[in-house]
């Protein structure tokens, strides 16, 4: 048997060093075992999928140093890699279930699926929800098709008794059927959700293999299913442990950057990185820290993998990231790396346009432009005292738009700039006064380059860190602060949207 693996990100966002840490288990197990790596995007999330977003993916795992076998830029026998161009595919395996009896209609409506949610959990029942439209005959479910009414095709499940799964991990995992959704396989617009697709796919690629986070656990007994409904063998599951914030939760962008996008801006070394996430569950026979790709993968052990939450620590990530740059680079080396990172062409030439109106000799622009090559600030709370805003009004001012932001598809100056103009209205602040604090956060000055077209040449992960550092610098959001901020922000989004 030869061993094939696959990552299959979702391209609906910046790349993940989640996305990167899977990736990189998948590769060296595979590589290990003189197998295949394959790349996959699943991109069945029509609203929120982009080609930006892919592009940026695919680049950034290359940064990192991975490479794979076969992918949809660099194509293979088990092609397309885009479930976009797959969908005929899947509607046919939905229809062969549909058929067997596998799957059933559901013709529920949002708002008849709302009030079932809101029952059964005021009911305090535990197990999963139902459909009352799973006991229609077949001729009863066509006979509303052909009365046009919209329907989703859900798998049945049973529910009674235990599914057991074998993980390579964690050996035996038993979960109740009754705790199983009744998944959603075929949406209404035609196109499958993730959990269709992802077993088709893998069956119909050979992946022998199925490395992916914790997370994905309670899904098993979907996929599991789906396999013995189709008469497949069911690749292995190997479940890793989820990257952990400092504080022991689930990594994420709200208390640590997460973009492999941000560490490039930072100067991070990709080798370090990959590194450091090589560290992160799994580690070297003699315990060492440091090492490359090569000796990952000659060393690579399932039996290395550690369960515990590992913690995505920053600060650990500079430490290694500057043993790589002392050890491993020579001076023409890292004159070379700083060059590369701090003067990539299209990274300068966009500068060009704020920086050329304020320039009187070219060594003007270090002065006016410096920020853009640096990571984060230093920035204090004297500096974002204001004459007019408390220094709460501040803290929510940074905090609430951060939080806008990240619901903003576009990065860009027009989409930028109506978040902070519509923030600045929300909280009833003068315009002048809201951006003051964002040129500290920012650009570490009361007066910089355009802010809007700044903030987008930027990038979203270093303006939200620099938004972020300076809300610490004002001590930061408590808890509690953050629960009643949150739900405060979340009334008045859907006020707005209402309207």
């Amino acid at each position: 048997m030869t061993v094939r693996t696959r990552v299959a990100p979702s391209p609906t966002g910046d790349p993940h060093v989640g996305t990167a840490y899977v990736a990189l288990f998948n590769y060296c197990f595979a590589r290990k075992h003189g197998g295949q790596f394959i790349l996959r995007i699943e991109d069945t999330d029509q609203v929120r999928s982009s080609a930006e977003s892919e592009a940026a993916i695919l680049n950034a795992l290359r940064w990192v140093g991975l490479t794979w076998d076969e992918g949809p830029d660099v194509g293979g026998a088990s092609g397309p890699y885009r479930q976009s161009e797959r969908t005929a595919l899947y509607q046919a395996h939905a229809q062969e279930l549909l058929d067997a009896g596998h799957a059933f209609r559901c013709f529920l409506t949002e708002e008849e699926l709302a009030a079932l949610r809101a029952e059964h959990q005021a009911t305090g029942r535990r197990t999963a929800l139902d459909s009352p439209y799973a006991a229609l005959t077949r001729a009863e479910s066509d006979a509303l098709v052909a009365e046009g009414r919209p329907f989703v095709i859900r798998m049945r499940v049973p529910r009674e008794g235990t599914c057991t799964i074998q993980d390579g991990l964690r050996g035996t995992i038993e979960i109740p059927w009754d705790q199983v959704d009744l998944q959603v396989l075929l949406k209404s617009d035609g196109f499958p959700t993730y959990h269709l697709a992802n077993v088709v796919d893998d069956h119909h690629m050979g992946i022998t293999h199925v490395m992916r986070g914790e997370e994905w656990i309670s899904s098993a007994p979907k996929h599991q299913l789906l396999y013995q409904y189709f008469g497949w063998e069911m690749p292995a599951l190997i479940h890793l442990p989820l990257l952990r914030n400092p504080d022991k939760s689930k990594l994420s962008k709200r208390k640590n950057p997460t973009s492999i996008l941000y560490y490039e801006r930072m100067g991070f070394l990709p080798e370090a990185l990959l590194n450091y996430l090589g560290r992160m569950a799994w580690s070297m026979p003699d315990e060492s820290e440091k090492f490359d790709l090569a000796t990952m993968v000659e060393h690579f052990d399932l039996d290395r993998i550690s369960l515990g939450g590992p913690v995505f620590d920053v600060d650990k990530l500079s430490w290694l990231n500057g043993k790589w740059i002392r050890e491993d680079l020579s001076d023409e080396a890292l004159a070379a790396r700083i060059g590369e990172w701090a003067f990539q062409p299209d990274r300068v030439r966009a500068l060009i346009p704020l920086l050329r109106p304020r320039l009187d000799r070219l060594s003007d622009a270090v002065g006016i432009g410096g920020f853009f090559f640096q990571g984060l600030l230093d920035v204090t709370a004297e500096q974002l005292a204001h004459k007019v805003l408390t220094p709460d009004q501040v803290r929510q001012a940074l905090t609430w738009t951060s939080w806008a932001l990240d619901a903003e598809r576009a990065w860009e100056r027009p989409a930028i700039e109506a978040v902070l103009r519509g923030m600045s209205a929300r909280l009833e602040l003068k315009l002048r006064d809201f951006l003051a604090p964002f040129f500290i956060a920012i650009a570490g000055r009361p007066s910089a380059t355009p802010l809007f077209e700044t903030m987008a040449i930027l990038g979203r992960d270093l303006t939200r860190a620099r938004l972020r550092q300076a809300v610490d610098a004002l001590g930061g959001v408590s808890g509690k602060e953050e629960k009643r901020w949150r739900k405060e922000f979340d009334a008045g989004a859907e006020a707005a949207a209402e309207e």
